[in-house]
């Protein structure tokens, strides 16, 4: 019997040193050395013997560390993960507008009564984000083109023309786009600062998916049974002053306040709505009509926007004066469990916004340059601003104003979005040098569609294509915004945007 009992303890042994062998490199002691204590305490193994194994154990393990190569890459002790990611996008677009303003024929690509530009394009966006400890989080990311609303470089060239030799790259480059440091102490909470992801609930009506704010934001959570509450507050730095202005009490800032909520229903059913109010504080820069503090005009001249000797806009298209805007996103989600496609997710959505200073800047705009405007006085009014809208795709992937495969966000094999929604924007209602430069131009006085198709081929590339159409709303006055996408053309009339991408996501 005792010979018996010495066999089998000596197979527990040899199997236990196995395992300490076999075991990945980071668990094996502390699992070898679990196993061990299970044995003792049922009398398996006694505890000379176990202590013999834990320290033979602990010994081997030494000198496996020994053998191993040292690592070349070296995180700091204060880094807790890091993760890798970014994607690559070609494109070929084209954008184009009829019937522009007398005397744009001089632009590049205007014939005197048309005026396109066909471009192939890529975009390069890569970074790392993770956690750190103490719950902090951090992000970094690098993106091509230093232009705020837009990541994207043009093969052959950037430039409207110009000399310059095949494959030059003396337009393209690396540029910090993201940079923010997240403090997250208790689950309801979490600050953020730097030049971060948009962190309010918007649309690109109101605020272009590729422009990431800097400054300070706040985010306060509280669950009710089935309803999310939240309250966001944004404290964005827009414009920092001239030398002898103090800061931050002479910067230009955008403060948002945010109070919304998420109500779930049964069968994957949930509503959104989050209203905002922006408003502009500090005293800004510069001097001139081209001046972020000069009244926003928005008139073409009569032979369209043109330049004045010193390179400005012959009226203001930049201007900030009398923005303080109501916004109201919303959104329904809903899943479509019997159909031919298996089960589906869709979202009917939308946005409204209002700038309760819309008749100040108005009459700013009439009296700032009053040989613009043909209809002998200011314009009331010009304040609204919407978008309604409606999305479908497959179920799973997580979809939003900027969120799912239409935006790249997401993708998975054999996953599909499509969406479409139309859009108005009058003159005076929003701030054009933050609403979306695709769609359409960046640009107010513009209501027009929305179209856009995404298939992901892999779990890592995706197939878009997207249309839009804008016509002017008020044909007595321009459409105010600057864009070096079609540039110099104002009012811009009936205008096309074509764009087909293959992104590449890792």
């Amino acid at each position: 019997m005792k010979k018996t009992q010495t066999t089998k303890k000596l197979a527990l042994i040899a199997g236990t040193t196995t395992l300490a062998a076999l075991a990945p490199q980071a668990h094996a002691q502390s699992s070898v050395d679990a196993l061990l204590n299970k044995l003792e305490q049922k009398g398996v193994l006694t505890t000379d013997e176990a202590n013999t194994l834990k320290a033979e154990n602990a010994a081997d393990q030494t000198n496996l560390v020994n053998q191993l190569p040292a690592s070349k890459w070296k995180l700091a002790d204060s880094i807790k993960s890091m993760g890798f990611y970014g994607d690559f996008r070609l494109r070929y677009e084209y954008r184009g507008v009829d019937n522009p303003t007398p005397g744009s024929a001089t632009q590049t690509g205007a014939t005197g009564d048309t005026y396109h530009r066909e471009r192939f394009r890529y975009a390069l966006r890569f970074g790392v984000k993770g956690d750190l400890f103490d719950d902090w989080s951090y992000g970094l990311r690098m993106e091509t083109s230093n232009n705020a609303r837009s990541p994207w470089d043009t093969f052959g060239s950037n430039g409207n023309g110009g000399q310059l030799s095949p494959s030059d790259k003396s337009t393209s480059g690396i540029y910090l786009g993201q940079g923010f440091l997240n403090w997250h102490p208790a689950d309801w909470i979490e600050m953020t600062a730097g030049r971060m992801p948009m962190p309010l609930y918007t649309t690109p009506m109101v605020w272009d998916s590729d422009i990431n704010p800097e400054g300070a934001f706040e985010k306060f959570k509280y669950s009710l049974g089935n309803v999310d509450l939240f309250a966001d507050f944004g404290q964005f730095d827009y414009q920092n002053p001239t030398p002898g202005l103090s800061s931050p009490s002479g910067d230009t800032f955008i403060l948002a306040w945010q109070l919304g909520g998420v109500v779930k229903f049964d069968n994957g059913m949930s509503f959104k709505a989050a209203p905002v109010v922006y408003n502009y504080t500090g005293s800004g820069t510069g001097s001139g009509v081209d001046s972020l503090n000069s009244p926003f005009v928005g008139q073409g001249s009569a032979k369209g926007m043109n330049l004045q000797a010193n390179g400005t806009y012959y009226y203001n298209q930049v201007g900030i004066n009398d923005l303080l805007i109501l916004e109201i996103p919303a959104e329904f989600d809903f899943q479509i469990k019997r159909s031919p496609l298996g089960l589906l997710q869709g979202r009917l959505f939308g946005d409204f916004a209002y700038n309760f200073k819309g008749n100040d800047r108005a009459n700013a705009a009439y009296y700032a340059a009053p040989g613009a405007f043909s209809t002998g006085g200011p314009v009331a009014g010009q304040d609204i601003a919407y978008q309604v809208g409606i999305g479908i795709g497959s179920a799973g992937p997580v979809y939003g104003p900027t969120q799912g495969l239409v935006y790249g966000s997401t993708s998975k094999k054999n996953t599909w979005e499509a969406r479409m929604y139309w859009q108005y924007i009058e003159q005076y209602a929003l701030d054009v040098n933050l609403i979306d430069s695709d769609f359409f131009e960046g640009r107010g006085n513009l209501e027009g569609l929305y179209v856009a198709l995404a298939y992901s081929f892999t779990d890592a590339i995706i197939g878009t294509i997207r249309y839009g159409y804008a016509t002017p709303i008020n044909n007595n006055l321009g459409t105010g915004g600057s864009n070096l996408d079609i540039p110099y053309i104002n009012p811009i009339k009936d205008y096309n945007l074509v764009q087909m991408d293959l992104t590449w996501r890792f």
